[in-house]
């Protein structure tokens, strides 16, 4: 019975191990069979000859001058706001413009009641001619006194006392004038004229009311033509500010929101000092204002061109993947093949970059990128192959691609 038992156990330890064996190689046969078969579970990594191809749209990569521009918000504000006051008191006798009326310089605006001041002018002739005669008998007895001293018959005293006499209307003379010339002031400060030339505001007195010297504002003449638009620009920009300003000033784009066509005008002043708070440096640019079209007061989108980078690479901004390597985009081979290339964004503007690192021509990926493997093919979504918009000629909508995709290669 021992020796049935032991050639039992024997066997069927034999017909394990050519089960387990038959096992190993059916396996292994099964597993390079698979490999070789399209389509089979043990399909060929992503990107293989064998993988479908993927949809995407792609643009070609330009070369062109491409402006660096600095957008801002600023306020307008007129070169010269002045607030004309009288210089003497009195009463208003005459308005001789409207409200909203343009002046010019030294046009008459008020005339104020010149009864005293002309008083007081007549008066002050009078004692001129006054001091005119006393020194014509004083002259004349300087005469007598020095032909009597030649004589004998005076001391060199009396000739003495008729020089001092003499000299002191001579004195009065001319502080009767300086006494005209003063009344003529003040009788001229009764016509009040433009200092400068521009648009009146509101009148608030008329005639026949009393004004204060110094104190009542009679009308506020505003300049509107040129006219200035002051923004801030940051710290970093202001070498930039400065070498435009050396160079006679750079273009500067005023927009108004209800207005399309942008006002252009050039960069006038940088200020001398940055606000700590801030960091942002004032500047101010000057617009020819014919048609009024900016007024004092009102917001406007201000754009200053800082430089021109000349024979630029451009592709949208949308193409530009932010990886923790840097930056790369993916570029359309031969064979419709996508592969990555690394670029640096040198400046990024609206919708588009100007990047380094492609060639003029390059076909780059911009929709579909997210689906995109190293060396897989690609294939054009129909109508899909466009150019870049320049930069500023439009926006994408919130919420597309594009508008989510366009802050990546922000640099």
């Amino acid at each position: 019975m021992k020796r049935v038992t032991r050639g039992v156990l024997v066997a069927g330890a034999a017909v394990v191990a050519v089960a387990v064996a038959a096992t190993y190689w059916s396996t292994r046969a099964t597993r390079s069979l698979g490999a070789q078969v399209p389509g089979s579970t043990a399909a060929s990594p992503a990107g293989s000859a064998s993988s479908p191809p993927v949809s995407v749209s792609t643009v070609r990569v330009q070369k062109r001058d491409m402006p660096v521009q600095i957008d801002a918000t600023g306020t307008v504000a007129a070169i010269n706001s002045v607030d004309v006051r009288p210089q003497v008191g009195g009463v208003i006798t005459k308005v001789h413009i409207r409200e909203g009326q343009f002046v010019q310089a030294g046009q008459l605006l008020f005339t104020l009641d010149a009864r005293t001041a002309q008083a007081s002018l007549s008066q002050a002739q009078a004692e001129l001619q006054k001091d005119q005669a006393a020194l014509a008998d004083a002259q004349r007895q300087l005469a007598r006194s020095r032909e009597l001293l030649a004589q004998g018959f005076v001391a060199q005293g009396a000739v003495d006392t008729s020089q001092a006499q003499v000299e002191a209307q001579a004195a009065a003379v001319s502080a009767a004038r300086a006494a005209i010339d003063a009344s003529q002031v003040s009788l001229g400060y009764s016509r009040i004229t433009a200092p400068a030339g521009g648009r009146a505001g509101a009148i608030v007195p008329v005639a026949g009311s009393t004004v204060q010297a110094g104190t009542t504002t009679l009308v506020t003449l505003t300049q509107l033509d040129p006219i200035a638009v002051g923004f801030n620009l940051p710290q970093r920009n202001l070498a930039d500010a400065l070498e435009l300003l050396r160079s006679g000033g750079g273009t500067v784009t005023a927009r108004l929101p209800e207005r399309s066509k942008p006002a252009t005008g050039r960069l006038q002043f940088v200020d001398n000092l940055v606000d700590a708070s801030s960091g942002t440096v004032k500047v101010k640019a000057v617009f020819d204002n014919k048609d009024q079209a900016l007024w004092p007061g009102a917001f406007v989108d201000v754009r200053l061109n800082v430089q021109t980078l000349k024979d630029a690479l451009v592709v949208p901004q949308a193409a530009v993947i932010q990886g923790e390597r840097g930056k790369t985009v993916y570029v359309v081979e031969a064979g419709n093949k996508a592969q990555p290339r690394r670029v640096e964004v040198v400046h990024a503007a609206g919708l588009e970059a100007v990047v380094t690192g492609l060639q003029p021509g390059d076909r780059v990926v911009v929709d579909g990128r997210q689906n995109l493997r190293p060396g897989a093919v690609v294939v054009e979504r129909a109508g899909a192959n466009a150019a870049p918009r320049p930069a500023g000629a439009g926006s994408a909508p919130a919420g597309s691609a594009a508008a989510s995709a366009a802050s990546v290669g922000e640099p």
